[in-house]
């Protein structure tokens, strides 16, 4: 991680500004460290989920008042719409918000980076909690056998 990378403050976009980031526009400047976060936070795949529901929502609201047809239809188009954006949404997950920190200013693949390093290190908490919980169920073995 570059210090660059860390050094921006977090500050929280307004309702607004997010609704525009949720439709893909770029944030100002004094958000980027926040994207940064949104991108690589330990719900960031829950987050892009999130943006995409808020990107249907138009399409499927227009759906379901414009086309002519019952209700039925109505929603097994939407249905339908819905469940293959979101396949298709899924599957570009790592791309889509790749572009977002891009787009924030950051060069590409931080954002994959950060992801890593934070999973590592609860890789290696886990680890410690494990071997830890090991070591004293080890002691108590050894304290009941009288050794």
């Amino acid at each position: 991680m570059a210090s660059a990378d860390v050094a921006a403050p977090v500050v929280r976009p307004a309702p607004h500004r997010w609704l525009w980031y949720a439709f893909g526009g770029a944030l100002p400047a004094r958000h980027r460290g926040w994207v940064l976060h949104d991108t690589t936070t330990r719900t960031w795949w829950l987050r892009h989920v999130v943006r995409t529901l808020v990107q249907l929502a138009v399409p499927i609201v227009l759906l379901l008042v414009l086309l002519p047809a019952g209700w039925g239809l109505k929603l097994a188009c939407a249905g339908g719409g819905l469940a293959l954006a979101l396949f298709y949404s899924s599957a570009y997950m790592p791309e889509a918000v790749e572009n977002r920190v891009v787009k924030a200013g950051y060069p590409a693949g931080t954002a994959t980076r950060h992801r890593d390093a934070a999973g590592l290190v609860r890789q290696q908490a886990e680890s410690e909690r494990k071997r830890a919980a090991a070591a004293r169920r080890a002691a108590r073995y050894r304290e009941r056998l009288g050794r």
